[in-house]
């Protein structure tokens, strides 16, 4: 059973991580995308008051079943992980951290920006308002 859920696991965490960078590209899954970043930011920022910032509640039990498998990785977040899996290169996480929050910036900026035209196009549309205000 924890092979498996190993492997869901890098499914699953790897699928959120590429949705929370560009799902807000897309008009059907932005408020999706809006509430994935959200809860991302609970768990780096709210559950990391307990746990360190920058805490991922799925990290932590991915590399829990990876320690009940026997598995040893080294200390590190997913990213430096998924790194070091694909190329052998562990990264350090000092850079690792600034990527992650470089682009999770973006992306919640993407998300903030593009949900809020939606929100106000959809309103200002049932106002017979001209659609070309912004």
């Amino acid at each position: 059973m924890l092979p498996v859920a190993d492997a869901l696991f890098w499914v699953f965490h790897t699928l959120l991580i590429l949705f929370n960078v560009f799902g807000w590209m897309f008009r059907v899954t932005r408020r999706w995308n809006l509430i994935t970043l959200t809860l991302t930011a609970a768990s780096w920022f709210v559950m990391g008051l307990w746990h360190g910032i920058g805490y991922c509640i799925c990290t932590d039990w991915h590399y829990q079943i990876r320690e009940a498998m026997g598995i040893d990785d080294p200390d590190g977040s997913y990213l430096q992980l998924m790194a070091w899996k694909i190329s052998g290169w562990f990264p350090p996480q000092d850079f690792t951290n600034r990527i992650a929050a470089w682009v999770f910036g973006i992306a919640v900026a993407g998300s903030l920006a593009t949900n809020l035209r939606d929100a106000w196009r959809k309103r200002y549309a049932r106002n017979d308002v001209p659609r070309d205000v912004p």
